[in-house]
């Protein structure tokens, strides 16, 4: 129980993580990695963008 609550801490942080670093990036930094705003949720949820 506790090592599954610490695994969801743990991807919480995480995800918190990456929302904010590319939402402090500048909207060309984003087309460069070829991302939008609209994607960030995706990508920080592990998700992959379709090809």
């Amino acid at each position: 129980m506790f090592a599954r609550l610490a695994q969801r801490i743990s991807a919480y942080r995480s995800h918190r993580q990456t929302v904010d670093l590319l939402s402090r990036m500048e909207d060309y930094q984003l087309r460069d990695i070829g991302l939008n705003r609209g994607d960030i949720d995706v990508i920080a949820k592990g998700g992959r963008l379709a090809a």
